[in-house]
């Protein structure tokens, strides 16, 4: 259970966004903003086993994508973060004019976040008790397949192997295997010069020569 990818956009266009996985869930997302209504919204949209949640303020929009069983009340108390976050960081006439991914220095804390908002289960609680996040039972919870062109299917694929603990365990496999093949090598060569050695000495190469016939 997880967050897995984490962005902040002016309409469509993307300004900073962070992810330790790599899949076509951008396909979705980028699917999502252009349907994101101008008024201010919080919605869910849910594609396969995962979730797509935002908050839409004032032309920014604020998405998370997580696992389904994740819940929505971290995620969306994630997002209210991440917005307040970047309302600090940036003003707004360099929003109002930053290009795409003109801002992705902030993917630095989106990731920083993530992992927070991630292992800390109880990371939600104090953003409910002071009222800055309303009730997730109250936001709409919307299939992607709506604002998809009408026969148009995105298979979701998400590859978590760039996760930092995956990452390593892949890392060790990979070295094992590498370091196996080495060593099935190393024997195969030497069986071969042991055997060529036998052979110079018997003047023939086979076991049959060396045992004198028999």
């Amino acid at each position: 259970m997880s967050l897995i990818y984490g962005l902040v956009a002016r309409g469509s266009v993307i300004l900073a966004e962070h992810t330790n996985s790599s899949g076509n869930f951008t396909q979705v997302t980028q699917a999502i903003l252009e349907k994101i209504p101008p008024n201010n919204s919080k919605s869910t949209y849910v594609c396969d086993r995962y979730l797509f949640h935002y908050i839409c303020e004032d032309g920014l929009t604020y998405m998370c994508m997580a696992d389904d069983s994740f819940g929505r009340r971290i995620p969306f108390a994630f997002l209210q973060d991440i917005k307040e976050r970047f309302l600090t960081n940036y003003s707004r006439e360099r929003i109002n004019e930053a290009p795409t991914y003109d801002l992705n220095e902030f993917s630095k804390i989106i990731s920083k976040q993530m992992e927070y908002f991630s292992s800390n289960p109880e990371a939600g609680t104090l953003k409910k008790v002071h009222g800055e996040i309303d009730q997730v039972k109250d936001i709409m919870v919307h299939n992607v397949e709506r604002i998809l062109e009408r026969g148009e299917r995105i298979e979701l694929l998400v590859d978590k192997t760039d996760n930092p603990n995956q990452r390593s365990t892949a890392l060790r496999r990979s070295m094992w295997w590498k370091n196996t093949k080495l060593l099935l090598l190393i024997g195969f060569v030497t069986l071969f010069i042991v055997y060529c050695i036998i052979s110079s000495f018997c003047g023939f190469p086979t076991w049959k020569s060396c045992r004198g016939g028999d």
